[in-house]
């Protein structure tokens, strides 16, 4: 009899629990505002500055903390300036470690070789042409630099894939990659 309560008081409950339940509208949500997200407009006004919008856009001139500016600018002119004057501020132990061989390898060797020959596996299979073996090139440090921050023919800008240190580790062993050659 006890258990005959039981299974009755039982039953009662899950179908008082369960009758109140519609899938199309539940009547509880955890974190609504997940499932109610308010929108906003950019750079509309907000309560969460005192003046609207002031405070909410980035003032000119600011940079990115971290960020070291560049500042030859993308033309010929900038190319020569920065083969001309530019140079690394590793020192020695930087340039010779072996990171700027394994980001050459990564980043370069597809397209320049491993030996900087301009015979990589995309110019083996004709998927890029003429490009140039670093012996053929008067080339810096800094015309290198300023090539793998900017691009130049048909070669794009590195600047987003490495840091200016690593792009300088690059630079450094192209440089020595030339000699070898």
């Amino acid at each position: 009899m006890k258990s005959l309560n039981k299974i009755v008081i039982l039953l009662g409950l899950s179908a008082v629990v369960t009758s109140c339940f519609d899938k199309k509208s539940p009547n509880y949500q955890y974190f609504p505002n997940m499932y109610e997200a308010v929108s906003y407009e950019t750079y509309a006004e907000s309560d969460a500055f005192e003046n609207g919008k002031e405070g909410q856009l980035v003032p000119d001139g600011a940079i990115k903390r971290g960020f070291v500016p560049y500042e030859y600018p993308n033309t010929t002119e900038g190319y020569e300036m920065a083969k001309a004057n530019l140079q690394s501020p590793l020192d020695a132990t930087a340039k010779a470690s072996d990171k700027g061989a394994q980001l050459y390898g990564v980043y370069c060797a597809i397209c320049h070789g491993e030996k900087g020959d301009g015979k990589g596996n995309l110019s083996k299979r004709e998927k890029f042409l003429g490009v140039p073996s670093y012996k053929d090139r008067v080339i810096t440090e800094g015309s290198v630099f300023h090539v793998e921050t900017y691009g130049l023919n048909a070669m794009g800008s590195h600047a987003n894939q490495l840091s200016a240190d690593e792009r300088w580790m690059v630079a450094s062993y192209v440089m020595k990659l030339k000699s070898e050659l």
